[in-house]
Parts: structure tokens; C-alpha cells; sequence
């Protein structure tokens, strides 16, 4: 049965579109048909960590949700633009970076109980094993659909004070939408960190399983979006931690 995977933050800058790309490439490379969504409408970066110019793309999430083709026109396979060979496919599925598309976003909005449709469509026409959803920063309504229909939520976070308080509103509204599993990535360590004291703190802050711990890492920020970095540098220490995130993402 295919699994949807919320993985969200409730502030930007925190990592979360370069994690979602690279969990979809592990699980690709495992051979699963992974589909991945950008949620975040008015922001959305997605495409760029997949090499998807904007000039490529002809339907976007944001067609489906305004009613002008079903989702599964909007996905486009990226699978050739991982960078690497992979037994398994990965479709994203961008939201529009056009100007005048996001600025009608704010200004009309959109049917919300739509992408409830939209996501099991794309399970189910893409014949998905994974479907991750790269959430829009902090907790809007589309938000709280997407980790409501979850089987999993990762929450991306910082170690410092604005992360930790916004992390622990997310966490009990996650836990008041009955998530079936919720686990912590905290990302951007410093170096100077010990790493099990950070996982330890974060648990026991807020009672909940801590998947990754992983320290800042300049070879990341040096690629600065330009690919997904664990086909990029295999063997670094930041992908061995992305794939045993991986590993625990095939467990849900």
C-alpha cells in the first residue's frame, strides 16, 4: 500500500525541500515509484533541486487546484535529472513560478478539500509506492490537510528558540489529527554540537522519535540547490545520513 509522507517545518530556511528531494532519490534508488509534491504554492523551489526549468513546465499543481486538468497531467518524471541511475522513478509534481499565478493564489485562493482528490489521484494514476509532500512553511489549511491524510510527518527543525517553539505547536496539532507516526529531523547542527545530546534533548522536549540529527554541512550549501546531493557526493558523511533517513522513511 502506498505511503504519503508530510514532511514539513514551521519556518522557512530550515532544509526542508533539500530533504524531501533527497529521501525521493534514496527511495528511487530502492526501486519504489516515488511521486513528489510542492505544496508550497507561494514559495514554491522544488524544481530547481531537480533540474525542472520553469520554461518546461506546461501544467503545474496549481492548473489542478483552479480545475484546468487532472493532477497526474501536472507531474513530470525527473527521474533522468537525478544525476545518477535508479531502479525507481521519481514524478514531481511543481507548483507554478509564474508571478501572476502566485499573486492570484493569495488573492483567490482555492478549493483546499481538492488536494484531499489531487493526492490520492496521483497515488493512484502515477501507481506510487511513496508520496511526499513538501509542505508550505508554518500551519495553513493545506498544511493541516496534507499531515492529516499522512501516514507519517517529519518535521524539519533548527536547534534554536524560534524552531523549538514552533516545532512543538506543529507537533500537538499533528498529535490532535491523529498522524499515525511523527518523527523530528533537526537539521543545520553546528559542528560544535554533540550529536546525541541533541537528539536526546529534542525526544525528551517533546516525546517524540528523533529520525536524523544532521550537522551543517558546506558541501550542501556549496551546491547551493544545483542537484540533489546524495547523487552528487555519494560518499560524504551528510548522504549516509540521508539514507539511513531513508531507511527509516521504508519503515513507515
Amino acid at each position: 500500500m502506498a505511503k504519503i509522507i508530510s514532511i514539513h517545518s514551521f519556518r522557512g530556511g530550515t532544509g526542508k525541500s533539500n530533504t524531501t528531494a533527497n529521501l525521493a532519490a534514496y527511495l528511487a534508488s530502492k526501486g519504489e515509484r516515488v511521486g513528489v509534491i510542492d505544496t508550497d504554492i507561494q514559495s514554491p523551489g522544488l524544481h530547481v533541486l531537480f533540474a525542472l526549468d520553469p520554461s518546461e513546465v506546461g501544467k503545474a499543481l496549481n492548473d489542478f487546484l483552479w480545475g484546468r486538468c487532472p493532477i497526474e497531467e501536472a507531474a513530470y518524471d525527473v527521474t533522468s535529472r537525478l544525476g545518477g541511475a535508479v531502479d525507481g522513478k521519481v514524478f514531481l509534481i511543481p507548483s507554478s513560478i509564474r508571478a501572476g499565478e502566485i499573486t492570484r493564489v493569495l488573492r483567490d485562493g482555492y478549493d483546499v478539500s481538492l488536494l484531499h482528490d489531487g493526492l490520492q489521484a496521483l497515488v493512484r494514476e502515477l501507481q506510487l509506492d511513496t508520496l511526499l509532500v513538501d509542505t508550505h512553511p508554518g500551519l495553513n489549511e493545506e498544511t493541516l490537510l496534507s499531515i492529516a491524510v499522512s501516514n507519517a510527518l517529519i518535521v524539519i527543525m533548527r536547534p534554536d528558540q524560534q524552531d523549538y517553539q514552533g516545532t512543538g505547536v506543529t507537533i500537538e496539532v499533528a498529535r490532535s489529527l491523529d498522524v499515525p507516526k511523527i518523527m523530528l529531523v533537526v537539521n543545520k547542527t553546528p559542528s560544535s554540537f554533540d550529536q546525541d545530546d541533541v537528539r536526546r534533548r529534542v525526544a525528551e522536549t517533546y516525546d517524540c522519535d528523533v529520525a536524523a540529527v544532521i550537522p551543517h554541512s558546506d558541501e550542501l550549501m556549496t551546491l547551493a540547490s544545483a542537484g540533489v546531493f546524495i547523487m552528487r557526493h555519494p560518499k560524504l558523511p551528510l548522504s549516509r545520513i540521508y539514507r539511513a533517513l531513508g531507511e527509516v522513511v521504508r519503515q513507515c
